[in-house]
């Protein structure tokens, strides 16, 4: 396999690298593909080491079959394909050429004799937009057979190999260091946005990365919300605040979530952390080989429900995490009704609890992230599931 020259930045060996491409090799033959059209800037990052937010525009990583492999991006991502990849073979799209880049990566193909070839490509894809791929079906009709192929390296990402893990273990360090920086602030009159700041400056300031998406902080009825919202307020004396985040390591994320308590701790708020509590040791114990994303989704459910909750849980209770780009740190896959993916160890499986009460305006949230083990879990916090209250 070729390696860029100069390529000094990469986040695994090369025979981690080559690791990777043989297992996709394997599968693109059992699927009778000659080769896969990448989108996914996910998908690059593990087969290759190459990291960029130039996934915004168009770019695609052709693999093939035969373990050939091309990069057509802009000019800006050249030098970061050349540092930061194995990418042999980098050639760059111009701007402003009738038809945009998708004739560009025709003739790409074409060069590879690609002609009348059946290739899988990632249409579920932030990086190819409607308008993108329309321009791809276009430039493509009649030159080769294309098909959906979205997910095959999304299932080879799900187990993590031990190099991987290691970079999981050093996030999950980060997560702990950041909720003890942000609690370490929480108080009447706390100021929501020094909260924040703490947190993240302790995953910088370990090594860490920026996370796939922003942290959710939020307090009072803010407390109630699931996504990151602008605007800063200061804690009242008797307050919620729900923060969820992650520490980030080579762009493997470790989530935790919380909701702490200020002032005087409401008996429906114990209420919602005890049921959450609960909750969660089922989908810990519902995680496990041979079991399905759906049985710890209705674990969780099973708990809430039981504890006259149905009416303010989510329909989702939690993701796969992994090496992820923005806008979000959810991998695949996720435990929801019906979700059959096999648990296998070696998956890291971020399972949150999220009560929110509307009509009381009051919030509950826990959430950890664990390593998928044979037969025990092992819990990547140091923290232990207790109600936070200052």
């Amino acid at each position: 396999m070729p390696q860029a020259e100069g390529a000094v930045m990469l986040p695994f060996s090369v025979g981690e690298f080559e690791g990777r491409q043989a297992k996709l090799r394997r599968v693109l033959d059992d699927r009778g593909l000659d080769g896969l059209l990448l989108f996914r800037q996910e998908s690059m990052y593990w087969l290759t080491g190459y990291e960029t937010f130039g996934f915004c525009f168009f770019q695609c990583l052709y693999f093939g079959a035969d373990g050939r492999m091309c990069l057509l991006t802009r000019s800006a991502d050249l030098r970061q394909a050349q540092l930061t990849s194995v990418i042999g073979d980098i050639r760059v799209w111009v701007d402003g050429v009738p038809g945009g880049p998708a004739p560009q990566l025709r003739d790409l193909l074409n060069d590879f004799d690609l002609r009348g070839a059946r290739l899988g490509a990632e249409f579920e894809s932030y990086g190819l937009t409607h308008r993108r791929g329309r321009e791809l079906e276009a430039a493509l009709a009649g030159f080769c057979t294309v098909e959906d192929g979205s997910e095959l390296v999304d299932v080879l990402r799900m187990v993590k190999s031990p190099a991987e893990l290691e970079h999981v273990r050093r996030a999950a360090a980060l997560a702990d260091d950041a909720l003890d920086a942000g609690t370490g602030l929480i108080a009447p009159g706390a100021d929501e946005g020094r909260i924040l700041a703490a947190m993240q400056a302790a995953v910088f300031a370990g090594g860490g990365d920026y996370p796939g998406n922003e942290f959710i902080i939020g307090s009072g009825p803010r407390a109630l919300l699931c996504r990151y919202a602008s605007g800063r307020r200061r804690l009242d004396v008797d307050d919620q605040l729900t923060l969820e985040f992650a520490g980030v390591v080579r762009h493997y994320h470790v989530a935790m979530m919380r909701t702490a308590l200020v002032g005087q701790v409401h008996p429906e708020h114990r209420r919602l952390f005890d049921a959450a509590n609960d909750a969660l040791a089922a989908c810990d114990e519902a995680l496990r080989p041979g079991a399905t994303a759906h049985d710890v989704f209705h674990a969780h459910a099973r708990v809430l429900d039981a504890a006259g909750l149905a009416a303010h849980r989510l329909n989702a209770c939690g993701y796969s995490l992994g090496a992820r780009f923005t806008p979000s740190w959810m991998d695949y896959p996720m435990f929801h009704h019906g979700n059959e993916q096999a648990i296998e160890p070696g998956m890291v499986m971020f399972m949150h609890m999220i009560l929110m009460n509307s009509d009381s305006g009051r919030a509950m949230t826990l959430g950890e992230t664990v390593i998928v083990g044979e037969h025990e879990n092992e819990r990547l916090s140091r923290h232990p599931r207790e109600l936070i209250t200052r």
